[in-house]
């Protein structure tokens, strides 16, 4: 014999009725759904990527530009010149093998 509690709790048992197929479809229907949205989601955020990117390849194009219109050249500036060593640096780095001079007088290439 069943009491009260017992049948309540046998109609709230999931078992293989009609209903189990609605359920899963409608499971399956917005596990989709939210695929779908994350794609979205991800899409916009690449779309919203690729604009910023495009807007910083424009701006450094327009810098290029910039320079290469705006003269800033080499031209008056002084060049690097190579640092005069003296004559104990000079034996210190021959020593080390830094400094060739055969090579510095030009007669090895």
């Amino acid at each position: 014999m069943m009491t009260d509690n017992e049948s309540d709790k046998e109609e709230k048992t999931p078992e293989a009725t009609e209903d189990t197929p609605v359920d899963t479809k409608t499971r399956v229907q917005s596990e989709t759904v939210s695929q779908l949205d994350r794609a979205d989601q991800i899409a916009e955020r690449q779309k919203r990527e690729n604009d910023r990117r495009e807007e910083l390849l424009n701006r450094e194009e327009s810098l290029a530009a910039i320079k290469k219109v705006g003269g800033e050249t080499e031209a008056g500036q002084e060049s690097e010149k190579p640092k005069e060593l003296t004559d104990t640096e000079y034996a210190e780095a021959l020593q080390r093998g830094e400094v060739n001079p055969l090579k510095d007088d030009g007669l090895l290439r």
